[in-house]
Order: C-alpha cells, then structure tokens, then sequence
C-alpha cells in the first residue's frame, strides 16, 4: 500500500455517539497531514439533545449530519448506517483511505476490511478504545494526544527526567534492532516506519515528545548521530542502542 500523501482523498466518518465534539477542529488538523477530507459524516440521532454540542461544530467545520433514528432501545443503528456507507464508498472508488472516529469495537471488522481492499484505515478516538479496533487500523490516533497543552506562566524549567516504560522500551528495541547495519546505526526514519508497523498505535506524544527525534534524544538507552548525504542532500539522523559501560 502506498504511503499517505496530502493528495490522498479521505473519507471522514463520525461516530458521533462515541466521540466528542470539542476535539473536532485539532482532529480534522490532524487529518489533514493524511491526505484531504473529501467526505466528511457524522452519523447520529440529531433530534436527540444529547448531540447538541455537536451542531455548532459540524456547521464550522462543513461536516455533513447523518440522521440515524434509535429505532430500537439496546441497538446502535448508527454504527450500522456508518459501515453500510463506508462499504458503498470503499466499492465506489472514490475514496484512498477512512478515517473512523469512534471508540466502539464495532468497528473492528470494517477496519479490516478496508485494510484488505488496499486502503488506508485510520482511527481515531479515546485510550480506552478495545484493542482490537486499535490494531485492525493501519494507524490510530488517541485523541488525548491532540490536546493543546496548557502555557506555562513561568518560563520553562528543565526537562523532566524520562521515564521508563518496559512496553515502550520493546517496541524501540524490535524497531531498531531489527533494521541495524552491521555497525548497530539505524536511520530515523526506518525506525519510525518500523514502529508503525509494529502497533499501530504508535505516537511519541503519548509520552508527551512531539516527535519520535526528541524521544530518542531523551531515551537514556539510546543515542543519535547525524550523518550527511551525498550529492549535497541534507543530512539524515541515525539512531543505536548506546553502548554498555564497562564495570571497573
């Protein structure tokens, strides 16, 4: 499948049941480095009050309301309508990629299957989204790591010391190790395509780096190096596992 790029058209689909309003305008940002959101849905029963907050939202943001009546108590009808229309989009080839913003489980399958047609599926939605739904998208986005951190009303003091996490510790071990010349360097960037690969879930803001350069950099287990290119081409970082010290 190839790459993501900023001409690749996406459909945007809302499971407004399951997903908050207030995150709606640094979502479509975040969308927005994916490719272009041509369709753009949210699916819920709008004469309910309960979605009130969303109305404002979908009018700013030119997000087309999908009325789904609750025909039936202890039954989503709008997960339902959502895969139906995102079935009739992945066969009608009008679309490259979904965005599926919910934290139902009930979208697992249909993540899948677009996966398997050669699409993108990308999620979005909160920490406590099952994992399955989170590993059947080639990449899922928790929508806590989109909140604009508050400004600090005293100038910045020192980084905090980084703090261990054995999950993340193996996940950058197999992403580096794994790609390592013979010398142990690993270029950045195939340590990030390796970790996208390896959970989905993947995003260095979830340990509060805004890219994957400063998490390395802080990793007390790791060290970076820069090396030029040829032909005059800018430079490209490289990453290893910092050696050992010997014991005296």
């Amino acid at each position: 499948m190839a790459e993501p790029t900023n001409d690749a058209r996406l459909a945007v689909l809302i499971d407004a049941d399951n997903a908050s309003a207030q995150h709606l305008e640094r979502l479509l940002v975040e969308i927005a480095k994916y490719g272009t959101a041509t369709v753009r849905r949210a699916y819920g029963d709008w004469t309910s009050t309960r979605l009130s907050k969303w109305k404002p939202e979908l009018l700013a943001h030119s997000v087309q309301p999908i009325q789904q009546f609750a025909y039936t108590t202890g039954k989503n009808s709008t997960d339902s309508a959502l895969i139906i229309d995102a079935m009739d989009l992945l066969h009608g080839g009008t679309v490259d990629g979904f965005c599926l913003v919910s934290s139902d489980s009930d979208f697992t399958r249909l993540a899948a299957r677009i996966r398997e047609q050669g699409l993108a599926a990308y999620g979005f939605g909160q920490r406590k989204t099952p994992k399955p739904f989170v590993a059947a998208c080639t990449q899922f986005v928790y929508v806590e790591n989109l909140v604009e951190p508050e400004a600090a009303p005293e100038p910045a003091a020192a980084a905090p010391a980084f703090k261990k996490d054995p999950a993340l510790d193996k996940l950058l071990s197999e992403a580096v190790e794994s790609a390592a010349g013979d010398d142990g360097w690993t270029q950045l960037g195939t340590v990030g395509s390796n970790l996208s690969r390896l959970a989905s879930d993947f995003d260095t803001r979830t340990w509060g780096y805004a890219k994957l350069r400063d998490l390395m950099e802080a990793h007390p287990s790791y060290e970076m190096t820069s090396r030029k290119a040829g032909d005059g081409r800018q430079s490209n970082a490289y990453v290893r596992k910092a050696p050992r010290r010997k014991s005296r």
